[in-house]
């Protein structure tokens, strides 16, 4: 490859995003674009660089080994240039986080955070999946992000750094004329023989299914097929009338009609919560989101493993440490 003169961000961050997604239809919605825009930029890029970036062909899209070497590089520089605009913003920005889903034990960190730091604008979004939600950071549009660090790819590990928030005890939700809705417990050998959703097909949640289909390995459960995505309480009660399937959640989803929520014990699974950011990410907002954090962790016990309780093995939880206080 030459050596390249002063490349626009634009197009490193157009190869960014089809280097992370594989696929050129994800990576140009990712970035708002259209296909052919994002086409143009590649191909602009390989022209700029002397060399070919991608190997494309109609049923896949896979890195050259040049573009292989460059994005390290491309990272390191898209790295440089947030954090030079960061520093020149004067009042810093409102810090956008997204907490998954309403009622979580995230919003608690986050009403946390804003005691810390009333003066600063920390706004919360309801997206719901860490995959997702990393994309979304990624491409400069979130901040940061709460969920299962060790089941993102690799590719997007690379990209964010993580603070281990707490091990979240995981439930079950059940139609609340199902057998097992009786029970004040559901031992996970009483689910032998169904099938469980457990976000299958989504997109934005693959960590979800994949901590799932770890924990019903040799249990005789299976993970339900892909369904359409709920959004919103009504449909969600009207689904689960018409399709009465488990639904794998945590002990602190939040109370949906027509259902009861039970949690699963033997084993005790546990959902290791990380709070997650854009490597290299300078925000006072963060600062107070961390050090919430790790308050309430060690107030409430959230980094002990009760008696009992299953991880998968191997997993990556993220650094236990929170910025110095400030002041």
């Amino acid at each position: 490859m030459s050596t390249p003169g002063d490349l626009d961000p634009r197009l490193l961050r157009a190869f960014v995003a089809v280097a992370e997604e594989l696929h050129f239809t994800r990576a140009a919605a990712r970035l708002y674009l259209a296909q052919q825009a994002l086409s143009r930029d590649i191909r602009r890029l390989e022209r700029e660089l002397g060399g070919e970036l991608f190997v494309r062909t109609t049923r896949q899209v896979a890195l050259t080994p040049e573009g292989e070497r460059l994005l390290p590089y491309a990272h390191r520089v898209l790295t440089a240039y947030d954090e030079l605009a960061d520093a020149f913003r004067g009042e810093p920005r409102p810090l956008l986080v997204d907490l998954n889903s309403a009622g979580l034990g995230h919003e608690r960190v986050m009403r946390r955070a804003r005691e810390l730091a009333p003066e600063l604008e920390l706004m919360a979004r309801y997206e719901s999946g860490l995959t997702g939600a990393v994309h979304e950071i990624a491409a400069g549009r979130l901040d940061a992000s709460f969920g299962r660090y060790g089941g993102l790819a690799p590719v997007l590990r690379a990209r964010v750094e993580a603070q281990f928030v707490r091990y979240e005890p995981m439930a079950v939700l059940l139609p609340e004329n199902d057998p097992l809705a009786a029970l004040p417990e559901v031992p996970l050998g009483a689910l032998a023989g169904r099938a469980v959703y457990a976000g299958a097909g989504n997109a934005r949640t693959p960590e979800w299914t994949d901590l799932a289909t770890r924990l019903f390995a040799g249990h005789d459960i299976r993970v339900a097929p892909p369904a359409p995505l709920v959004v919103g309480v009504e449909e969600f009660r009207r689904v689960m009338a018409k399709a009465p399937t488990p639904v794998l959640a945590v002990i602190d989803f939040p109370p949906m009609p027509g259902t009861v929520l039970r949690p699963l014990v033997d084993p005790v699974p546990l959902s290791p919560v990380s709070l997650v950011w854009r490597k290299g990410l300078r925000h006072p907002g963060l600062d107070a989101l961390r050090r919430a954090a790790a308050e309430l962790a060690a107030a409430e016990g959230w980094y002990e493993r009760p008696a009992g309780s299953w991880l998968p093995d191997g997993e990556v939880l993220g650094a236990l440490t929170a910025p110095p206080r400030s002041g």
